[in-house]
């Protein structure tokens, strides 16, 4: 058996995709739903850059919280 060789930024490409993660419980919360989800769909996920936050609001409460990311993933080959 053969040892691969760890990928290297240099050896890789990857690819950024735009997701909308809420929970009804905090930022956090969305933040790690959206995660695992991408980590489900798509392979190799690498990070996320959480592009904006929003609450949905009624009747003076917050009833959900929302992010917006950009995942980033590495294409296979």
């Amino acid at each position: 058996m053969t040892a691969r060789k760890k990928a290297s930024s240099e050896d890789s490409v990857a690819r950024v995709t735009e997701i909308t993660s809420s929970s009804t419980k905090s930022f956090d919360d969305a933040v790690r739903r959206g995660v695992a989800r991408a980590h489900k769909t798509l392979d190799q996920v690498k990070g996320a850059w959480i592009q904006s936050y929003k609450v949905e609001i009624e009747k003076g409460e917050i009833v959900e919280y929302r992010v917006n990311m950009k995942v980033t993933f590495v294409l296979r080959d």
